[in-house]
């Protein structure tokens, strides 16, 4: 039997991809109560919002309640154990999800400042005598060092693999682990460690925000008629890198916060992904409408090439009726500028969610470019 070729009329075209494998829904235990330390952040209002969309009963700790939020709000000073006590008591949480973290000027303090945060937390809710588990948000610098030794000595091989050793410097996410652990033990409640990777998402006013900062600067850029220039190094330029989505970030906390298997086990969390910038950054610039140009022989920092940019961002704001006035609540350029200035390769290996079963998956390509759409929307950025 002969058969002709299909003509374009026969034909229909794929219905585009989405940028994420599809989120399962995490029905609540019975009785289930999250409470969400940060909840303003990148991570902690991606999680609000998952975690009542699932029809969980939330409470969030933080200076100000998540916009269009239906959860519950606790404002409490994290670094006062009164105001933890005021705040929390008789709140009876079944499950913690922390993330939040204070940044200091060295080391010593963001260790003496976010462990006491962790143990504050934990020795107000422990004794309530309510709490199943309590989740904790890191990141790869348990692999990298701090700031002050950031990627100094023998740093592991990449991908890091999740039980490889501390290294020997003193490391604020050590003592938060340690915190953690030792509240574990006594209060009888399980644990997981989620160990995420420069977290894209959805907040303003975060210090640590990569898809708001990159979007600024190309309209900065754009704006004064200057090339997308790769702030970083070469060795970012060329290498492969992972990142990590906030509603993959999420899930993952609530399905290990539920998932009896994943108890007491400290995770890396990435998108499932790798990239490599030197593709990435033309598509992003072309999707921000401005030229991209590749790395010099050394970085050339954000910092440095946005030490005068409040003028121009102050023209933006006029211009495009942006509803951010101040720069420094869009972009965080001291962040991007760590995260691409590496001069190594910086990716983890996730073995141990999926051995466990952990089916997440982001594009971290489409993610992105979904982002910056939704940051335009809200006329955060040009």
């Amino acid at each position: 039997m002969q058969t002709s070729s299909p003509t374009p009329s026969d034909t229909t075209t794929p219905a585009p991809l989405p940028d994420r494998a599809p989120t399962p829904v995490r029905t609540p235990p019975p009785g289930a109560h999250a409470l969400v330390v940060g909840a303003s952040g990148i991570t902690g209002s991606a999680l609000v919002n998952q975690l009542t969309d699932a029809g969980w009963r939330v409470t969030g700790l933080s200076r100000s309640p998540v916009p269009g939020s239906s959860a519950e709000h606790v404002a409490a000073d994290l670094r006062s154990l009164a105001s933890l006590r005021d705040g929390l008591a008789d709140l009876h949480p079944t499950h913690v999800f922390i993330a939040a973290w204070s940044r200091q000027e060295t080391e010593a303090e963001n260790i003496r400042v976010n462990a006491g945060m962790v143990r504050d937390l934990l020795a107000v809710l422990g004794p309530q005598g309510s709490v199943r588990h309590v989740a904790l948000v890191t990141g790869l610098k348990h692999y990298l060092g701090p700031f002050e030794a950031y990627g100094q000595g023998d740093v592991p091989d990449t991908p890091f693999l999740e039980d490889a050793d501390r290294l020997p410097v003193e490391n604020f996410y050590y003592a938060q682990e340690d915190e953690l652990f030792a509240a574990a033990a006594t209060h009888g409640f399980t644990w997981s460690v989620h160990r995420s990777h420069t977290v894209i998402g959805h907040a303003v006013g975060n210090a640590m925000n990569m898809a708001s900062t990159l979007a600024a600067y190309a309209g900065i850029q754009r704006h004064l008629g200057r090339p997308f220039v790769f702030p970083g190094s070469r060795t970012q330029w060329d290498g492969v890198v992972d990142l990590t989505d906030a509603a993959q970030l999420s899930d993952h906390q609530i399905w290990a916060a539920t998932t009896p298997e994943a108890a007491d086990t400290a995770f890396n969390v990435v998108n499932g992904d790798v990239v490599r910038w030197r593709r990435l950054w033309p598509r992003l610039a072309a999707h921000l409408g401005v030229e991209p140009q590749g790395p010099g022989d050394e970085p050339q920092p954000l910092e440095q090439q946005m030490a005068d940019a409040d003028g121009a961002w102050a023209e933006l704001v006029a211009q495009h009726g942006l509803a951010e006035p101040d720069l420094r609540r869009v972009a965080s350029w001291w962040h991007t500028d760590a995260d691409l200035g590496r001069d190594m390769e910086v990716l983890a290996d996730m073995t141990r969610s999926r051995l466990l079963g952990w089916a997440g998956y982001v594009s971290t390509e489409r993610a992105l470019l979904a982002l910056v759409d939704r940051y335009r929307a809200e006329r955060l950025v040009p």
